[in-house]
């Protein structure tokens, strides 16, 4: 099979297209044809060598946590899924090794879940790591409620886009943070406010436009935005980060996550899709030949939805 990998951590050159035995799907597990892989941030990070004290790996390291594709052939005792059925996965597993810039791709069953019909493999291989992130984030970390104020850092990224639409359809007042040409598109997705980071202090932006905290941060970006936005928590509000995992203040919740795979919340998310009440967005779809681009796209955190490659 065709895959892209890496046998040292490095710039982009060190992606590899490359040709692997197909794997073997093992006890419990299904093997599954990748129609397309997204992109995230962390890939790039994996493949700088960011991540090693964090993060258990074997080289070389075929990268790549998320996909959609179609299942080909099932383990023994894997029966949840038929051969032929569409599926998604967030397939981050406690190795670093075997990942989904790939055309097979074999793990655990309950990995899976049945792909969103309404999307195709390239919308569907966008949402498992920044829909779930979002998700956990909004519901599983900061325990949102209905009504609540909602501040987004870094708001037209992946897991900004879909925390604004899952907070929105919840009921929230959400302030969205992003530079000002990507200001149409998240008021697009349902943001009531928006901050241009551009313009100064994200603190004091805000304070301008509110007299009280907001009730949940949302911090996708880290870096200088990060160290403003603690003057923007309520007292006993929650400041959720992606990136920091140390916070400054104790007035506040302050909260380090990394998306766990849940295939009953990827469920949540295909209904809320195949519903209507979640649209994907994608930034640009590349071949898997291209993936060293495709990083280099997404390091510069700039992007508007998601990259995904197209196997």
């Amino acid at each position: 099979m065709k895959a892209v990998q890496f046998k040292e951590f490095g710039t982009s050159e060190v992606l590899q297209l490359v040709d692997l035995p197909v794997p073997k799907p093992g006890e419990g597990e299904i093997l599954v044809r990748i129609s397309a892989s997204g992109v995230n941030p962390v890939d790039w990070k994996i493949r700088e060598g960011r991540l090693q004290s964090r993060m258990p790996n074997r080289l070389p390291i075929v990268p790549g946590w998320e996909f959609s594709g179609t299942v080909v052939e099932r383990g023994h005792s894997a029966r949840r899924f038929e051969i032929g059925e569409e599926v998604f996965s967030y397939c981050r597993r406690t190795w670093i090794e075997n990942g989904s810039y790939a055309e097979y791709i074999s793990l655990p069953e309950s990995y899976l879940a049945k792909k969103p019909e309404s999307l195709t493999h390239e919308e569907a291989a966008a949402v498992p790591l920044s829909g779930l992130t979002a998700y956990q984030c909004l519901f599983q970390v900061a325990g949102f409620h209905p009504g609540e104020r909602v501040l987004v850092l870094g708001a037209s990224g992946g897991v900004g886009s879909y925390a604004i639409q899952l907070a929105k359809e919840k009921g929230a007042q959400v302030v969205a943070v992003a530079s000002s040409r990507n200001e149409n598109y998240v008021r697009g997705l349902g943001a009531d406010e928006f901050l241009d980071y551009a313009e100064g202090s994200v603190s004091d932006s805000y304070k301008k436009r509110f007299s009280e905290g907001a009730d949940l941060v949302l911090d996708c970006i880290g870096g200088e935005s990060f160290t403003q936005v603690g003057d923007c928590v309520k007292p006993g509000g929650v400041l959720v980060s992606l990136i920091m995992t140390e916070f400054p203040s104790s007035s506040y919740k302050g909260v380090y996550h990394f998306v766990e795979p849940n295939s009953k919340q990827l469920e949540i998310l295909s209904y809320l899709i195949d519903s209507g009440k979640i649209k994907v967005h994608l930034s640009e779809i590349l071949p898997l030949e291209e993936a060293a681009l495709a990083q280099e796209k997404i390091s510069k955190l700039h992007t508007r939805g998601k990259i995904v490659l197209k196997i």
